[in-house]
């Protein structure tokens, strides 16, 4: 089972990404619903992958990454960005941060679900 480590405040967004990974029978998803507990739950549960939003209160996505990625423990654990940002920019600015991936929302399953493979992989 491959575990996922969901940085996600939305519930909304949660439940239905948590769902439809879930339906597939090969995931395992954790959620945490801001930076701070991301960052916790990333170094308590050693996820094999994280799904990182930006947008998140107590510490934002970049920040979360930054330390996550700092961290001997956790840096070597894949995060993809998800930001309803896709603004010029958003994708250099999440990959300077750390992030192995970026992608953008409302999420494209299928799209997302490549990205998590190829880094999966790796």
């Amino acid at each position: 089972m491959i575990k996922i480590l969901y940085v996600e405040d939305n519930d909304d967004n949660v439940y239905m990404l948590k769902m439809r990974l879930e339906l597939l029978d090969e995931f395992e998803v954790v959620v945490a619903e801001d930076g701070e507990k991301g960052c916790a739950a990333a170094a308590a549960e050693k996820p094999d992958l994280i799904l990182m939003d930006l947008d998140l209160p107590v510490i934002d996505g970049w920040e979360a990454t930054r330390r996550l990625k700092a961290d001997p423990e956790t840096q070597a654990i894949p995060v993809i960005a998800l930001s309803a940002h896709a603004l010029a920019g958003a994708r250099e600015k999440a990959l300077a941060a750390g992030c192995d991936e970026f992608d953008t929302k409302p999420v494209e399953f299928e799209r997302l679900l490549g990205k998590m493979r190829q880094l999966l992989k790796n």
